[in-house]
């Protein structure tokens, strides 16, 4: 669920582009195909990596490791889109993600897995880019809906991707992954045909005292609350998140854990896994898609975030329960709940990430709150499965225990002034 993300671009010099809505479209498509790639692989990995032997610590460690390479590269992406653009770096960065899919389904041992998944999260740190082009097109007052269409991406990507992962993952749990490479192609062609540049280049002020920025804006209290928010709230749904393959394996499907049916216990687990995502990707796209434009003008963004960090918290303490009780239904509603704590939370924060800075320092914010949740995306991963191991409800139980705390930080947050 949670997937590539970050950049650090500096002031957002807006070229013109085509049309501010014309150009939102293009990149609501982009980053749709990007995702469905993505999730094409979300409801096989765990169980890809279980037929090379990996324990549950070893698992999470790879999607730890995807994380890591985002979380290193994302300045590096940031400071060449500074210099080249936003559209150059999307055409290197999708094409990096589409050979990192094609060796993930190519390897035949876990270092192999382990590389592939770390080319990929080079090359899908590019999710930051596609922000930038959206603070560079929108106004003040449209961002967080902007912001809320990459939601909506991410969200259509979760519901057709792990579906569609699911289905070809009977055939073979490499099939999706060749699948996802040839999307990313696709998503090449596309992006270069479509995708307009919307960054002025060459102009001074767009490289000059980039470090000076970077230590002004995190001089304010605001930025730094929501850095911290970002950071554990992200940390909390990814220890949820990489264990939930796990956990359904664990109560639901337990002769995959049987080297004589693992083989048909995999692909079981594999397609009640895909239920789950499929639940999760629909309540997200519906949220930040449709609803969260209406909840921000209605309630503000700082309400938003409360709210939503509440919902992730009591979600998360209550899907332990779901094994014990052997509901996967109810195992489908707190899913479904933390989907929609999480559809109100992060746009919401990247919101006032946007407006809690001068509009020449909305890159530069964009990208260190970014930078703050890719983090969380690498220590979440890795603390996982050695959680999981201590006992299935840990993970969850941390999780918690974490959103909990990014919700008494939000208690402190204020809604900026239009």
């Amino acid at each position: 669920m949670t997937v590539p993300q970050a950049q650090d671009p500096a002031a957002p010099a807006s070229a013109a582009a085509p049309s501010s809505k014309a150009t939102l479209a293009i990149v609501f498509f982009t980053v749709f195909l990007d995702l469905l790639g993505f999730g094409l692989i979300i409801p096989v990995q765990t169980y890809y990596a279980e037929s090379f032997g990996a324990r549950p610590a070893l698992i999470t460690l790879i999607g730890a490791s995807y994380s890591a390479m985002q979380f290193i590269f994302m300045p590096f992406w940031g400071r060449l889109s500074d210099r080249i653009g936003r559209r150059p770096v999307v055409l290197i960065s999708v094409a990096v993600s589409c050979v990192g899919f094609l060796l993930f389904g190519l390897a035949d041992s876990l270092w192999m897995l382990f590389a592939a998944r770390m080319l990929a999260g080079f090359g899908n740190a590019n999710i930051g880019a596609a922000q930038a082009v959206i603070a560079d097109s929108t106004g003040p007052q449209d961002r967080a809906k902007g912001m809320g269409m990459i939601g909506m991406a991410f969200g259509l990507g979760f519901v057709i991707g792990p579906a569609l992962g699911g289905a070809l993952g009977q055939f073979g749990l490499a099939v999706p992954a060749f699948a996802a490479s040839a999307l990313a192609a696709a998503n090449w062609v596309s992006a270069y045909f479509l995708l307009p540049e919307t960054r002025k280049i060459g102009s001074a002020s767009a490289h000059a005292g980039r470090a000076a920025a970077r230590k002004k804006i995190l001089a304010q209290p605001t930025l730094k609350r929501l850095m911290a928010m970002s950071f554990v709230i992200t940390t909390g749904f990814a220890l949820m998140e990489q264990v939930l393959a796990l956990f359904v394996e664990r109560f639901w499907v337990p002769q995959a854990l049987d080297p004589a049916t693992a083989a048909e216990g995999h692909k079981r687990a594999a397609a009640l896994t895909t239920w789950v995502f499929l639940s999760v990707g629909l309540t997200m796209a519906v949220v930040q898609g449709g609803l969260i434009g209406r909840l921000v003008r209605r309630f503000g963004e700082a309400k938003l975030v409360i709210a939503g960090s509440a919902l992730i918290t009591i979600g998360m303490v209550t899907q332990p329960l779901t094994g014990e009780l052997h509901s996967f239904s109810l195992l489908i509603a707190t899913a479904m709940l933390l989907a929609l704590g999480s559809g109100m939370t992060t746009p919401s924060i990247t919101g006032l990430l946007s407006r809690s800075v001068d509009s020449d320092q909305q890159g530069s914010a964009l990208g260190l709150g970014q930078s703050a949740s890719a983090l969380g995306r690498v220590i979440g991963p890795a603390m996982a499965g050695i959680l999981f191991e201590v006992g299935p409800r840990w993970p969850f139980w941390t999780g918690a225990a974490l959103t909990m705390i990014g919700m008494l930080v939000a208690l402190g947050l204020r809604q900026p002034a239009e």
